[in-house]
């Protein structure tokens, strides 16, 4: 039915690509896919790569080879390896020294790296390459720019993002943590390239289930046990559910009764109960009647629980740091009028047909049916959710479409996809096709490996959720700090640490999986944490803040001369190097746990170089302002992919 929590509808199997990537992607636009093309490639492992498989073509006119480069397992022989020799040499059937010394002869590495030589082969086969000195100094140059590697596309694209799915009368819980989370996430980074992102937060604000606590909250507000204008969401949520309880008949029991016989008592307080129910259910669905007629009444208090929903619902996305807005939702409700045209449009078209009394699209692929009418005239998900991405293409441009929601809504997507795409619903002005996709996500777990809920078997309530959270982090930083920062500065922080830390243990796992809850890991300040982050580009403005008291021109530093010469300085320059195809990589695959896993090794790398390599103590002004510049486009693109992320920042810790 209309009205119930869009992220958690009853469960189907999930149907993922063979990719695995946990996301069902239909209808691909016929447009240049930015931000993956016309982008430089600062990342000397790919450009090496790409020299590679060009040497390959050319030796042995085999195209698109993999080069199977990676970095060099002992750094003495070089920077990085490349191991394609072996399963080249299997493949033509030579030995793969001999394909090693084809592959160096053919390979051009230009001014990026030393020029291959047959002593660059090792053991059977290995290829070592060696960057030049300057090398890394002239791409951290390059990227060191306002766009960090990221320029705007020629084109930028519109991408509609389905995140947040809120009830009417419910309280958002642990469930609505990851749609939020990951939803806001994969629109910022497409914001971060410089294309549209429309957040669309679907409401659940429409059909039977909202009916009956319209009714409840109407008949309490008459008999004077409520005042509608103090109405909050917490007694909502609790009228909700005995609305629930009062229309849901209790069948089962009347027939165990009479199948048992256990006596006219026991009879007749089922039979009382159902008819009760029957009663409560019809009432609800008379309700519903005058709600969808706009009866004044009924709609004056339905616009009061819609209100009280939405403030709370907004509230806890701000909270969270989700660019989540009242513009940006939009409820079934605002589809209710398109529903019949749009069915009559299917029949009359030929895509739907009749199934048992029921109006059904067939999609190729699937054995079941994408249901849009039911047989006594109802519509469904599936309806709306098609009215949804007619009006999200043609209405507000869209040219790529994303779901993020619960992977057990695999099947009803990929049913609905492939009726919008037969529909014709997917068709964009230009001639192209807009894309959509099902971004999946798994479930949030206790640490009993069950869905997280409370010891009462109740859903945690997302607010509550976010309260433990940043009260842990204060108490966290008063034992770091005991009475060293004001009490302001101190509740400032753990807020934003709290959040942070909950937000970044959502993102950090591969979206498609489900992951344990666990509040000491996440709001640790050591290992793959939010808070560690934070304090990572935190010190890096300490650094900075250093610099300056001790009167060094940390201005200087920006345009400084970059010298790479320790380890720990190449190893950094290699990741930050990194981050423009860690990016691309997320805005392809919808997964903002590749840029989580970056950032930390970016911040392990950072911590590296700081415990080898002094920077206000260096031994030299050139060493220092080198130093430093390494260290602020650190904090660049720290600070750059964790606001990408949606992650609150704090400058002290």
């Amino acid at each position: 039915p209309l009205g119930s929590d869009r992220g958690t509808r009853d469960p189907v199997r999930i149907h993922t690509p063979s990719s695995g990537h946990g996301r069902t992607r239909l209808a691909m636009s016929t447009q240049p896919r930015e931000p993956t093309s016309h982008v430089p490639a600062f990342d000397p492992e790919t450009r090496v790569a790409d020299a590679i498989r060009d040497a390959i073509a050319r030796a042995f006119e085999i195209e698109n080879a993999d080069p199977i480069v990676g970095p060099a397992r002992n750094p003495k022989f070089g920077d990085f390896q490349s191991n394609a020799a072996m399963p080249l040499g299997k493949r033509l059937g030579k030995n793969p020294r001999e394909g090693a010394t084809a592959i160096v002869e053919h390979t051009d590495l230009g001014d990026l790296a030393e020029p291959l030589t047959e002593a660059s082969i090792a053991g059977p086969g290995f290829i070592n390459i060696t960057l030049k000195p300057d090398a890394l100094s002239g791409l951290l140059d390059a990227l060191d720019t306002p766009d960090l590697g990221l320029p705007a596309p020629s084109a930028p694209e519109t991408v509609v993002v389905d995140v947040c799915g809120v009830n009417l009368a419910k309280q958002m819980h642990v469930g609505h943590l990851r749609s939020n989370v990951i939803g806001d996430a994969i629109a910022r980074t497409f914001e971060r390239f410089g294309h549209n992102a429309i957040r669309q937060n679907h409401v659940g604000d429409w059909g039977l289930p909202i009916a009956m606590v319209t009714r409840k909250v109407k008949l309490e507000a008459e008999a004077g046990r409520l005042d509608l204008d103090a109405l909050d969401l917490a007694t909502l949520n609790r009228l909700y559910k005995n609305a629930q309880l009062e229309c849901a008949a209790d069948r089962r029991g009347r027939a165990a009764v009479r199948k048992f016989d256990l006596g006219p008592k026991a009879a007749a307080e089922l039979e009382e109960q159902v008819a009760s129910a029957e009663d409560e259910l019809a009432a609800a669905k008379q309700t519903l009647v005058k709600l969808q007629g706009h009866d004044p009444e009924v709609e004056a208090v339905w616009r009061r629980i819609e209100r009280t929903t939405m403030e709370v619902c907004l509230a806890v996305c701000a909270r969270l740091n989700t660019r989540v807005t009242d513009e940006a939702s939009a409820g079934e409700s605002s589809y209710a009028g398109e529903l019949a045209g749009l069915v009559e449009d299917l029949e009359t078209r030929g895509i739907a047909e009749e199934s048992d009394g029921a109006l059904v699209v067939r999609v190729e692929g699937i054995k079941e049916p994408c249901l849009i009418r039911k047989g006594d005239g109802g519509f469904l998900y599936a309806t709306t959710d098609l009215a949804a991405i007619r009006r999200r293409v043609e209405q507000l441009g869209g040219e790529r479409l994303v779901y993020c929601v619960d992977a057990r809504q695999g099947l009803h997507f990929r049913q609905v996809f492939g009726a919008a795409h037969k529909a014709g619903y997917t068709a964009l002005p230009n001639g192209g096709t807009a894309t959509l996709e099902h971004a999946a996500f798994g479930t949030v777990l206790g640490e009993d490996g069950k869905p997280f809920k409370t010891r009462s078997g109740e859903n945690v309530t997302l607010d509550s959720l976010l309260d433990e959270a940043v009260n842990r982090a204060e108490s966290a930083i008063r034992e770091r700090v005991g009475d060293g920062a004001t009490e302001r500065d101190v509740r400032t922080n753990a807020e934003a640490i709290g959040i942070a830390a909950i937000k970044y243990a959502d993102l950090q796992t591969e979206r498609s999986k489900d992951y344990v809850f666990s509040f000491d890991r996440m709001v640790s300040f050591e290992g793959n944490t939010g808070p560690y982050l934070l304090y990572a580009r935190a010190r890096i403005n300490s650094m900075f803040e250093k610099a300056a008291a001790r009167g060094i021109d940390v201005g200087a530093a920006e345009s400084a001369p970059l010298q790479i010469e320790a380890d720990e300085e190449k190893s950094l320059a290699l990741l930050l190097l990194r981050t423009p195809r860690v990016s691309r990589g997320v805005a392809e695959s919808l997964e903002p746990h590749r840029l989580c896993a970056h950032l930390y090794d970016l911040a392990v790398a950072f911590s590296r170089f700081y415990d080898k390599c002094p920077v206000v103590g260096a031994d030299d002004d050139a060493t220092r302002l080198s130093r430093l510049r390494l260290a602020g486009l650190t904090r660049r693109v720290l600070t750059d992919g964790l606001e990408t992320l949606g992650l609150p920042l704090v400058e002290r810790m």
